[in-house]
């Protein structure tokens, strides 16, 4: 047994042995506060050194005052921009207000140009309508000067007539004057008159009566005749073919 346990520590199977050398206290703490100082002096080089690097040095008072005065120029160029902005946005809501009202303005005129074409035409028509107030000849009371009809999609009579005195300074005539329409129907003979029979006229120098006629079905109108009436005298008659 004791062989074995002399063995076992002279071979490579004998137990391990550490040999440390014991340390006092205070001079360990010594030792730290040692490495903690010189840590800490390294801390505060790096510190003053990045200051240096950044310009944010205590004594570069200058800098300072100049950076601010830079961040106050800055806010203000931003402050002028932004009112920039406003006023850029206002004057384009101005302008899309000038530009609506400008395209509901050229609407108007547009309507406005097509009211005064029709007046126009309408205006040339009576110009037509009046130089047919000139007598052909000379006469004397009164006379139809013109009867126009037009058949509109078979179904109606678009009528007028123009009745004169050719006579100056002549007195009003109150008459009547009788419509008649002549045709077939179903191709028999038809003749048939306004509904509310002979209308009032009054003429001094010119009167113009107009209107329009519905036709009755399977009616083919061939004439239309107008005869201006003074009690039951006829004063005027002239008859026209459609």
């Amino acid at each position: 047994m004791r062989f074995r346990l002399l063995r076992r520590r002279l071979t490579i199977s004998a137990p391990r042995m550490a040999v440390r050398s014991a340390l006092p206290w205070p001079f360990r703490w010594a030792v730290f506060a040692i490495v903690l100082g010189f840590c800490g002096a390294i801390g505060l080089w790096a510190f003053e050194f990045g200051k240096d690097i950044a310009g944010l040095d205590g004594g570069t008072k200058d800098e300072l005052v100049r950076v601010r005065a830079e961040l106050i120029a800055v806010r203000a160029e931003l402050v002028e921009a932004k009112d920039a902005r406003d006023k850029a946005q206002s004057v384009a809501n101005t302008a899309d207000t000038l530009l609506t009202t400008e395209k509901a303005s050229q609407e108007r005129l547009q309507a406005q140009v097509k009211q005064l074409d029709a007046e126009n035409h309408t205006l040339r028509d009576d110009l037509g309508f009046f130089e047919k107030l000139i007598p052909a000849t000379g006469g004397e009371g009164v006379a139809i000067r013109s009867l126009q009809a037009e058949v509109q999609n078979g179904s109606k009579v678009k009528w007028q007539v123009l009745v004169i005195q050719a006579s100056k300074n002549t007195q009003e005539f109150n008459g009547r004057m009788e419509l008649t329409f002549s045709g077939l129907m179903n191709g028999k003979p038809w003749s048939a008159a306004l509904p509310g029979g002979p209308q009032p006229i009054r003429v001094r120098q010119y009167g113009r009566v107009e209107g329009e006629y519905e036709l009755p079905a399977l009616v083919v109108v061939k004439s239309m005749t107008a005869r201006v009436l003074d009690g039951d005298n006829v004063k005027a008659t002239q008859s026209i073919k459609l």
